[in-house]
């Protein structure tokens, strides 16, 4: 257990946490939330010991290991697979010592420990990993060095969980992730078998991954059992039981302050004025829980144009001679809101560069309206930000003919205020930054709203004013983000992007998500959980004839019996490699065959699993 018990940090001199306690069970998932700036790295760095305590004291079992991904993996000429599997360095060391040593009794030993913790599967969990964060199996044999820096971020990501620590500490995990990365993400942390700590502001995330929210606000820390809409509506009672109470204290103090200012001056009512000036005094104030301003969001609206305001018919588009999207035949009109889906490098960002007029059509035709103003918004913008200048600079550089008075209203629409309006830009949060850049990108009233991952460095009210902000707009909105309850919200169209070229995707956002989610199961089950993702029907299926259910019986029963001798034999086998005397012998080609034997049956207990598993769910499904 994670025990955290009256902790006190503060940041000079201003207390970020005062006299905090939280207690997180063993093996449990827990979603840390809060505003931007509360301090919920900050208590990641203390738990990590980076830090010193003031106060207090944050205690874990002994020998636990804590693990976290601190920085990108270093530009090497190591491969993927060989960075994530250093990352297990006690089966690193098992297995270099394995190499060296002459005591039997020591390789026994050595051998029954590598059985333990599975080393002989360990490429292929790391593959796995590799793989469900977006990299193929060329890309896993390509050295770090080949990637770039937020690339290379997912490979740091991919280590940390090979590891399995015994605490996980993930602080906004998803911000260098897609889409596809990060419903693999969820999932993965949903059946993580250690203690997880999950920063984030993804909705969907802390809804279907974690078991419990730790809050920090107002300097404490406050655990709330269940996802994050339980947690949200528990808070919300919460805020209204303790402004009832507060408001019946004010009320209770104005009517004694009324007699005391009455009375006071009056002899025959002194003393009960100076009574009631004490009762007064006593009253300990009842303090409201933060409520965190939802900061609005203010687009500036487009007049409307005919439609459609850009057509692509038999479109081609790449870099250079390079043909990447083809085949495009597209419409897009200024109601329209669409998500954009697929995986990365399939070319989202060269569609969104076709669509703002950054990449030019290679073959095909496109039409747009004459007049069309297109905003657009890409993670990397953030970046380039002028940092040493102010917001209010950025305003005056483009709008030079308006007053002050103006920039800082069109500032205050997007939450900066008058304090963040003359901080230098490099002195900015993330958040900050990224509301600047989405003001700048809005500044011309688009007609259209092209939004590449907007919400990576915004707290959740913010991503909810984002919402409202973009239901409310009545230009056209292209949007790509990793944010399924951001996506769910806003989008009413989705195009899939793969293949070389842009369809209309007919299923639903929880459809393309069990899609992704059976990429990693058998061929044909993949291909069964996608067909039926994509084609739910309302009416009830037709109930299996009695022939077809004793036939999946039948096949269960096989299956099952087929997991129990593969299992007998793996244990048979890891007693084999746990003798001693197969290590006396001297004969290291004995021990090469007896240890490719071991890892072909856990290879094969793992398909016979997934079969299992497979012929199970045929069957229920029947049984219904």
């Amino acid at each position: 257990m994670l025990r955290i018990e009256n902790i006190t940090y503060s940041v000079e001199g201003r207390p970020l946490i005062e006299e905090a306690s939280a207690s997180i069970p063993t093996g449990h998932k827990v979603g840390v939330v809060g505003r931007n700036g509360t301090g919920k790295s900050t208590l990641f760095r203390l738990i990590r010991g980076e830090l010193a305590l003031e106060g207090g004291t944050i205690t874990l079992p002994s020998k636990a290991r804590i693990g976290g991904v601190a920085q990108e993996v270093p530009s090497s000429e190591v491969s993927l697979i060989d960075t994530v599997l250093a990352a297990d360095t006690e089966r690193a060391a098992l297995m270099a010592e394995a190499d060296t040593a002459t005591d039997g009794t020591r390789i026994a030993e050595i051998q029954t420990r590598l059985v333990d913790i599975d080393a002989w599967s360990a490429e292929a969990r790391a593959a796995s990993i590799l793989k469900g964060l977006g990299f193929d199996d060329q890309d896993q044999l390509r050295p770090c060095s080949d990637f770039s820096g937020g690339w290379r971020m997912r490979v740091a990501l991919a280590a940390v969980l090979f590891a399995q620590p015994d605490l996980l500490l993930l602080d906004e995990p998803t911000n260098y992730l897609d889409l596809e990365g990060a419903l693999w993400l969820e999932s993965y942390i949903a059946r993580y078998p250690h203690t997880v700590l999950i920063v984030s502001h993804d909705r969907g995330l802390l809804n279907r991954a974690v078991s419990a929210i730790l809050h920090l606000e107002d300097r404490k820390l406050t655990l709330y059992q269940g996802p994050y809409d339980t947690f949200a509506e528990t808070r919300a009672a919460r805020i209204a039981v303790a402004q009832s109470e507060a408001q019946k204290q004010e009320n209770r103090r104005a009517h004694l302050q009324s007699f005391v200012d009455r009375f006071r001056a009056k002899a025959s009512k002194a003393k009960q004025a100076q009574s009631r000036l004490k009762m007064i005094e006593k009253m300990k104030p009842i303090s409201t829980p933060q409520e965190a301003a939802l900061r609005a969001f203010s687009f500036p609206e487009p007049e409307e144009m005919s439609p459609p305001i850009i057509q692509i018919e038999g479109g081609i588009t790449g870099y250079g001679d390079v043909e990447i999207l083809r085949r495009l035949n597209l419409r897009i009109d200024q109601d329209d809101r669409i998500a954009l889906l697929g995986k990365n490098g399939q070319g989202k960002s060269t569609l969104s560069k076709l669509l703002s007029d950054r990449l030019p059509l290679m073959a095909g035709k496109m039409v747009r309206s004459s007049k069309l103003r297109i905003g657009y918004f890409a993670q990397h913008q953030v970046d380039e930000l002028y940092i040493n200048e102010t917001p209010l600079d950025h305003l005056r550089r483009l709008r030079p003919d308006e007053p002050p008075a103006k920039w800082r209203a069109r500032l205050a629409g997007f939450g900066l205020g008058a304090q963040q309006a003359e901080v230098e830009v490099k002195r900015l949060s993330g958040g900050q930054k990224a509301r600047l850049s989405l003001l700048l990108a809005t500044l011309d009233a688009p007609h259209m709203l092209i939004l590449d991952e907007p919400t990576n460095h915004l707290d959740i009210e913010s991503r909810e004013a984002l919402v409202e902000a973009l239901t409310a707009y009545s230009g056209a909105v292209i949007l790509v983000s990793h944010d399924m309850h951001l996506l769910s919200m806003v989008a009413d169209r989705l195009w899939l992007v793969s293949e070389g070229t842009v369809k209309p995707y007919d299923g639903d956002l929880d459809s393309y998500r069990e899609m992704l989610l059976a990429r990693d199961k058998p061929a044909a089950k993949a291909a069964t959980v996608a067909a039926n993702a994509a084609e739910k029907r309302t009416e009830k299926p037709k109930r299996a004839s009695r022939d077809q259910l004793l036939a999946l019986r039948s096949e269960v029963r096989k299956s099952e019996a087929r997991v129990e001798k593969l299992s007998e034999m793996r244990e048979k086998l890891d007693a084999k490699l746990a003798d001693p005397a197969l290590y006396e012998s001297g004969k290291q080609a004995d021990i090469e065959v007896w240890q490719k034997k071991h890892a072909e049956c856990i290879e094969a207990l793992e398909r016979a699993e997934a079969i299992w598993m497979d012929a199970l769910e045929k069957l229920e499904l029947a049984e219904t």
